[in-house]
């Protein structure tokens, strides 16, 4: 299996999400996950899945320790998933590798498959809208052109330190008066608002402007602090839904990567590197196979009969990696079927058991 995968382009599989994807379009399942303006919330975020001193290939990132010389070989992928603030299951989108080619720079790697990445989403899904939301590394000029030449809306986190320029401008403006401060209580949590639309995002790309809100979620000793910029006109209407979009972003780390990395699909263990592609297609293939789950957990009722029974994720893979090892099921819904039910093995007179 691995010298056949080695040679496969990992772009090849794209094909199969995009089959994937339109079976579930087919459902009312899809239609849960509408978000503002019709468009569907995506959060990207990169992630790594391969680090050795010893084992690496051609395209291979490397670091190197400044003090000791050694090389340390590693891949990383950009990943993106379709999420909503009410819903706790992610579906995930082809991701994009994060190659040698790209350069040295994490910072300039991910810019350049998050191009990559907006290009390819818009040619798998010209029909489709958008609303990508990322974190603070991500708001910057050039990437917002390119989210508007495809007609996506955003929601970014941005940070004072980081974005210093626009900050100063938003203080100058609540000083005189031109930010619309806003409150909503739900239960014993305040949520309040500080918003004002139409400002640059920083001084060497005064064309660029963006939305800016500010939020913060009081609740008895202890207060959180969040701001975002977006391309959505923000009002009293919507900048709450808009908060909801920005901190649902952490279900592309949460739900999506943890997941991957600690509830039995070991998306860091090395099964084989291979010369070629073989660990790119590795991780993508675990991606695709996160997406069925993900569909089944969102519109199954026996796989989630199952989830239920075993409570978590890594349980029912374990049940399902035993079982599948000892004995012979016509489909997964036998073996699904089997974890819910039990099972009884019959071995007929006179044969071997």
């Amino acid at each position: 299996m691995r010298t056949l995968l080695d040679e496969v382009e990992p772009d090849d599989l794209r094909a199969v999400f995009r089959r994937v994807h339109r079976e579930l379009e087919q459902s009312p399942a899809l239609r849960r996950y509408v978000f503002l303006g019709g468009s569907y919330l995506a959060a990207l975020d990169g992630t790594g899945y391969f680090s050795s001193k010893k084992v690496h290939c051609e395209a291979c990132q490397q670091k190197v320790n400044s003090k000791t010389g050694e090389v340390t070989y590693y891949h990383q992928m950009l990943g993106g998933v379709i999420i909503h603030p009410a819903l706790r299951e992610v579906i995930p989108l082809m991701p994009e590798p994060i190659l040698r080619v790209d350069g040295e720079d994490k910072n300039d790697c991910e810019r350049n498959a998050a191009k990559r990445f907006l290009d390819r989403l818009k040619q798998d899904y010209p029909y489709l809208t958008f609303t990508i939301t990322e974190d603070a590394l991500s708001p910057n000029a050039p990437h917002i052109r390119e989210l508007l030449k495809h007609q996506y809306h955003f929601i970014l986190g941005v940070k004072s330190g980081d974005h210093a320029y626009l900050f100063e401008h938003v203080a100058l403006a609540r000083q005189a008066g031109r930010t619309t401060e806003y409150e909503e209580h739900e239960g014993k949590t305040l949520h309040r608002f500080s918003f004002i639309n139409g400002v640059p995002l920083n001084q060497s790309s005064p064309d660029v402007q963006v939305n800016f809100v500010e939020y913060w979620e009081i609740k008895a000793g202890k207060t959180q602090h969040f701001s975002w910029v977006t391309d959505f006109t923000v009002t009293p209407l919507n900048v709450v839904m808009i908060m909801r979009g920005g901190r649902a972003r952490w279900k592309v780390e949460n739900e999506t990567f943890n997941t991957l990395k600690n509830q039995g699909y070991h998306f860091e263990h090395n099964f084989g590197h291979g010369q070629n592609h073989l660990s790119v297609v590795f991780a993508v293939l675990m991606m695709l196979a996160f997406l069925v789950d993900q569909i089944q957990q969102l519109g199954d009722a026996l796989f989630q009969a199952v989830l239920k029974k075993k409570k978590r994720l890594i349980r029912v893979r374990e049940r399902m990696r035993a079982l599948f090892d000892t004995l012979d099921f016509q489909s997964m819904a036998e073996l699904y079927q089997a974890i819910l039910y039990g099972y009884r093995v019959q071995v007929e007179i006179g044969a071997s058991p």
